[in-house]
């Protein structure tokens, strides 16, 4: 241990991934390595600080967990990053890349047919393709079940979302390629490719909060 009880930084980093998970629940573990970049932590981490005189009056600071509600579980990168050039399918079986979706904002949700908390939050990421999907923005929904595109077609069926459009990765290769811990996972991801921050866990993406976020993200 570091002198003065300093924790060091790889345990400090395993504190905020397991923190976050354990703090939101409702997470699938699927293994892989964190995608925090080094010693980058969480705006969760920072806020077990000492609290500024703001939020000892009882106001939250603007960016801290407390001010984002809904969202207060999203870990924002401190510049965005990019992220691999993944390679998935569509309804066709057509390869498609990650950077071919450059130009918009993307709001990244992995998942799997047997992930309850997937199941939870799909109606919310459906309702909120509806909403703001457009030339600027899009939901892509991409499944990591082994099962294949029939099974997790089912699936968005079952869950009535018909504005997502389905992509699949059987292998599930590419849920270890972006360092994702476990599903569902979130990741936003601005016009020019570059990751803004993720969400591990279930979350109300057709909240207020979510689509403040989002709207951010796309100016």
């Amino acid at each position: 241990m570091a002198a003065n009880g300093a924790v060091g930084p790889q345990k400090a980093l395993w504190i905020v991934a397991l923190s976050a998970l354990a703090g939101f629940g409702a997470v699938y573990v699927i293994g892989g390595r964190l995608g925090n970049g080094g010693a980058e932590k969480s705006q969760t981490a920072a806020t077990n600080a000492a609290p500024p005189a703001k939020e000892q009056s009882g106001q939250a600071p603007a960016g801290s967990p407390a001010s984002l509600g809904d969202m207060a579980a999203f870990v924002k990168k401190k510049t965005p990053e990019p992220l691999p050039d993944i390679t998935f399918q569509d309804a066709a079986g057509k390869d498609v890349k990650l950077s071919s979706l450059k130009g918009k904002t993307i709001l990244l949700n992995l998942w799997a047919t047997w992930c309850e908390p997937c199941r939870e939050e799909m109606p919310a990421l459906d309702r909120l393709q509806k909403e703001l999907g457009s030339d600027k923005f899009e939901v892509v929904a991409l499944s990591l079940d082994r099962k294949g595109y029939d099974a997790s077609r089912k699936f968005l069926d079952e869950t009535k979302a018909n504005n997502i459009t389905l992509y699949v990765d059987p292998s599930a290769k590419q849920g270890m390629a972006l360092k994702v811990l476990g599903m569902p996972t979130t990741i936003l991801i601005n016009k020019d490719g570059l990751e803004i921050g993720r969400l591990a866990g279930s979350a109300k993406w057709d909240s207020p909060d979510a689509k403040k976020l989002i709207e951010a993200a796309m100016n």
